[in-house]
């Protein structure tokens, strides 16, 4: 970028501005671009940056990798793994991913340090043109049409210059996170009656950073001052990262009388103080501070289209209630969303384009919004611990039905038929009230 004093004012324009340079936004950005529109994707901080959780890749995620054409061979970082262990009611699960015709049997693992990196560069590679350090500020308005955006520069160091600049498209395209900042300034409130999760993680040196499976912990456990056993709110996570370290880190739902009232990162501390010396997960080998986020699930956010400003990945509370999933429905909104543009942009003249943009909400919901919908009552229904409970005691010894349980909770019932659980799956998704 050139070089301006500070305070001075640039202006640049294109067919589409994606905000944000996550999964969602790099995902979007590609495809538009693969569709020959001008596309300019706007990224507050400067690559490589760290975010939180998202380092576990479900074959939902792996599937939207697999169709945008990032390669991911095991020789350059990406680790791969061949299912979920459960722990939960003294016993040990281990379930392979299923081999369907819809989804690769497989998940991966790679840091968030250079992953959102790796789609940015993708998109850019395709023709979208990436600008880092330009934190959006505010929505521009026309007639109550969202036309443009304002911005601030950022430097490397993530403090602002003192440039300003804006940026002008007939479309926006907010994947901008939880945050949803532009949501917000067009009056777009998170809805009540959807949930939202928080997550904690860190990362810790340890022997078990090549482990094949991701660990799902459905109980977290502890000692009190006199030594008993106490159950922590909450449900964990652990996973090898392949470079030596493990993340492990855990959620809470609003639905559990615990959210809002509780200190995460002592729950995490005093959970993982439980675990065999031998795994090294301790404060010595913790590799940094346990960092937070929240979780906005089951399209917490309407509407999705209006008014020149589109929402895609978290903006839009598209995360899965059922297992906290981000990465997967954010790279499958943005593929969804980048289809209704395209066909938008074909349009000859606005209101034609007006009218298929219009469209995007419905077509989010037909994808996704009856599995949403599912999910959500699923979140209402383990806030209840003696829900949690009972299903911890009398599921996890019956494989048959957990393998049926990780289907429908990572979403990867086969699409093409398949067996009697896939097309019970698929049933129970479109006869649900979408989200």
């Amino acid at each position: 970028m050139s070089q301006q004093h500070p305070s001075a004012l640039s202006q640049d324009s294109a067919d589409v501005i994606v905000v944000g340079a996550g999964p969602g936004g790099s995902t979007t950005a590609a495809y538009l671009a693969m569709a020959g529109l001008d596309v300019l994707l706007l990224e507050k901080t400067h690559f490589p940056r760290e975010k939180v959780c998202g380092d576990g890749l479900t074959p939902r995620a792996v599937r939207e990798l697999v169709t945008l054409g990032i390669p991911t061979p095991e020789d350059d970082g990406w680790i791969r793994n061949k299912g979920l262990r459960i722990i939960g009611g003294g016993m040990r699960l281990q379930l392979d991913w299923p081999d369907t015709t819809s989804f690769p049997p497989y998940g991966l693992v790679r840091t968030r340090q250079d992953f959102d990196d790796i789609l940015a560069r993708h998109a850019v590679k395709h023709g979208a043109k990436l600008r880092e350090g330009i934190n959006v500020t505010a929505p521009i308005l026309e007639n109550g049409k969202v036309v443009g955006v304002e911005a601030k520069e950022m430097g490397v160091d993530g403090r602002a210059t003192g440039n300003t600049m804006t940026f002008r498209a007939p479309l926006v395209i907010a994947a901008d996170g939880n945050s949803a900042r532009l949501a917000l300034a067009m009056g777009r409130e998170k809805r009540e009656d959807r949930p939202i999760g928080v997550a904690v993680r860190a990362y810790y040196t340890s022997p078990r950073h090549d482990d094949d499976y991701l660990e799902s912990w459905l109980e977290l456990w502890s000692t009190d001052e006199a030594g008993n056993k106490i159950l922590l709110p909450g449900y964990g996570w652990i996973f090898g990262v392949g470079d030596g370290t493990s993340n492990i880190g855990l959620g809470i739902l609003n639905t559990s009388k615990a959210f809002g009232r509780t200190d995460y990162r002592d729950v995490m501390k005093r959970w993982v103080a439980t675990m065999p010396a031998e795994w090294t997960y301790n404060d010595e080998t913790i590799t940094g501070p346990i960092r937070g986020a929240a979780l906005p699930m089951g399209f917490n956010r309407a509407p999705m289209y209006a008014d020149g400003l589109l929402l895609v990945g978290d903006a839009a509370g598209a995360i899965n209630p059922f297992n906290g999933e981000g990465i997967a429905y954010a790279m499958e909104s943005g593929r969804i969303a980048a289809e209704v543009v395209s066909q938008a942009f074909a349009r000859a003249d606005d209101a034609g384009r007006e009218r298929v943009l219009s469209t995007y909400p419905k077509v989010m919901r037909e994808a996704l919004g009856g599995y949403f919908t599912l999910g959500r009552w699923f979140a209402k229904a383990i806030g209840n611990p003696e829900v949690m409970r009972l299903a911890v005691k009398y599921g996890l010894p019956r494989q048959t039905m957990m393998r049926f349980l990780l289907k429908v909770m990572a979403n990867l019932g086969d699409e093409n038929g398949g067996h009697v659980d896939d097309r019970l799956l698929a049933a129970l998704n479109k006869i649900t009230p979408a989200a």
